[in-house]
């Protein structure tokens, strides 16, 4: 079972949806990729996350998303089209009491709605395999979701090469047992 790994819902377990519809991200996973969100030399620090609004896409248990709001992000969206996900995530939101700050959007991130606003942390988490993460950046860059300068992760399998559109730099990427994370920043135009 899932959980947050700090801040102020450190150690809070997550409800996971039943079946093998959703893969939770692995706490250890989660945490290499914020800890370079923090720490990174050159890109990296509390500003990535702190005071930040985040896009959790492909939600699922919402574990990125929560985590941000955990470090001191101000607000998060999380995007999710499973029902049984769906479920589980609103649960986690509830007993994390961050209704608040937190909006559920049942919505399929290759086709997501207009964002009310850009947001500058941005998590991609699709099934493995689909080759979604190009896909889910162009939709969501177009639906004014992406802000300038925003830090975009992705988590894909271990194996999976992952191509971001045009307009984006990388800046780390990392395997972490079955998976692979790519950290970009988008372009400032």
């Amino acid at each position: 079972m899932p959980r947050i790994i700090a801040g102020r819902h450190r150690g809070r377990r997550l409800v996971t949806p039943p079946g093998a519809g959703t893969r939770p991200t692995a706490d250890r996973v989660r945490q290499a990729l914020f800890d370079m969100l923090w720490h990174a030399p050159g890109w990296g620090g509390r500003h990535v996350i702190e005071g930040a609004r985040v896009l959790d896409a492909f939600a699922g248990t919402g574990a990125a998303g929560l985590e941000a709001l955990s470090r001191g992000a101000v607000r998060a969206t999380f995007l999710e089209t499973d029902r049984a996900a769906l479920a589980a995530l609103r649960a986690n939101i509830a007993a994390c009491r961050e209704e608040g700050r937190a909006t559920v959007l049942p919505a399929d991130a290759t086709r997501p709605p207009r964002a009310p606003a850009p947001c500058g942390l941005v998590f991609l988490d699709p099934p493995y395999g689909q080759g979604l993460v190009p896909q889910a950046l162009a939709a969501l860059g177009a639906a004014g979701w992406i802000a300038p300068e925003a830090v975009v992760c992705a988590e894909t399998g271990r194996g999976e090469e992952c191509e971001a559109p045009q307009g984006y730099a990388l800046l780390a990427e990392r395997a972490h047992g079955a998976a692979r994370l790519w950290v970009w920043r988008a372009s400032g135009a």
